[in-house]
């Protein structure tokens, strides 16, 4: 819920208050809601019935606990506390939210992994798993982009429980330079070359062709350069500029980064603070970032079965996009004391980290705690 959301829920139990003639007022336009401050409880608070104590005639403590019943068990609120000369303190129950971020510290950057018994294929079709599964051969020519792509598809495919093996078609292509770029490669040539025979496998061989790069981008570091290579959709062109290196916020591979990094900087604040991740009610309008963290198993999921590694990239910028704004609303500021909203902030900031360093790292990129 959020507070424009929680203001009209307020605002609708006043009305209901008035219906019923507990109080005799004009019901405001419209209700403010705010965080807590120094020492408050619960998510929000509100000081509506100290607004209406005047025109209704009554102590704002009396408005205040008409309205309290009013309220609880409304629309995810779980507990109203009337503080002070009459405000509203809110928490509110938010057991989605708490279910998800719970899930994603548990399996931190193997969130969306799926984990399938032994002997069985993740979502392959086809006939009942057998005890040894026979792998799923990716083929792919000797060109970087296309070695990098196989390499990432082949990592998505295993994190979806599919057994992978690489096959680069160009003999002449040397390991050492797929290992320069950090692509494990389980075979060179023609399929049936060596003694890994991958043309035996029942499956029909997956060809990875993507749109070749023109050009070397070795220039731009193995980080920048798989980005580059990957973040493109396999038939648009590859744009080899020192753009990806820049650190600002034109660079989505800097976004990205940074927002992993302000995710750790946040944790290090808050344990210097003696705060500790702990999920629960934020007390913030993060709907769109709970909404791509809950998106993240399905995105890596659709990334494995159409083999498009670009579907991982874009979900990062928008994790990291809906993550930066949230960040600086984590921690204490000024003379707020830290709340069991500030831990469940944490605990979220945490969830982010965890799907933005998972996700660098199935593109085969690095995610820097301090950038």
């Amino acid at each position: 819920m959020t507070s424009v959301d929680l203001s009209r829920t307020v605002l609708r139990a006043v009305r209901r208050a008035v219906d019923d003639g507990e109080l005799r007022v004009e019901p405001p336009e419209r209700v403010v809601v705010t965080t807590p401050g120094g020492g408050g409880w619960g998510d929000y608070a509100t000081n509506v019935a100290l607004q209406l104590a005047r025109p209704a005639g009554q102590p704002a403590l009396r408005v205040a606990e008409i309205l309290r019943p009013r309220l609880i068990g409304l629309d995810g609120i779980d507990d109203v506390l009337v503080t002070g000369p009459g405000f509203l303190n809110i928490r509110l129950r938010d057991t989605v939210s708490v279910d998800l971020v719970h899930d994603i510290l548990r399996r931190g950057t193997r969130y969306g992994f799926v984990d399938v018994p032994q002997g069985s294929q993740g979502f392959r079709s086809g006939p009942p798993a057998s005890p040894a599964p026979l792998p799923l051969p990716l083929h792919s020519p000797g060109d970087v982009r296309s070695l990098v792509v196989m390499d990432v598809v082949a990592r998505l495919l295993r994190a979806q429980g599919v057994v992978v093996r690489t096959r680069c078609l160009d003999s002449s292509v040397a390991p050492s330079f797929a290992d320069q770029w950090g692509v494990r490669v389980d075979g060179y040539g023609a399929a049936g070359s060596d003694t890994s025979d991958l043309g035996a496998l029942p499956s029909p061989p997956c060809s990875l062709q993507p749109r070749p790069c023109s050009g070397d981008p070795l220039f731009l570091g193995i980080d920048a350069g798989r980005w580059a290579l990957l973040h493109p959709a396999p038939h648009d062109a590859v744009r080899l500029t020192g753009d990806h290196l820049v650190q600002r916020e034109s660079n989505p591979l800097f976004r990205v980064r940074y927002a992993h990094a302000r995710a750790r900087a946040v944790l290090r604040n808050g344990s210097e603070l003696g705060l500790a991740p702990r999920p629960g009610a934020t007390g913030v309008a993060d709907a769109a970032l709970l909404a791509v963290l809950a998106d993240h198993p399905r995105v890596l999921r659709r990334a494995a079965e159409t083999r498009a590694p670009d579907r991982l990239t874009r979900h990062l910028v928008a994790v990291a996009d809906a993550a930066l704004p949230f960040l600086v609303t984590v921690l204490p500021r000024g003379d707020e004391k830290p709340s069991a909203a500030h831990r469940a902030r944490l605990a979220l900031a945490e969830a982010a980290g965890a799907v933005l360093a998972g996700g660098l790292s199935l593109l085969g990129i690095d995610a820097p705690d301090h950038l």
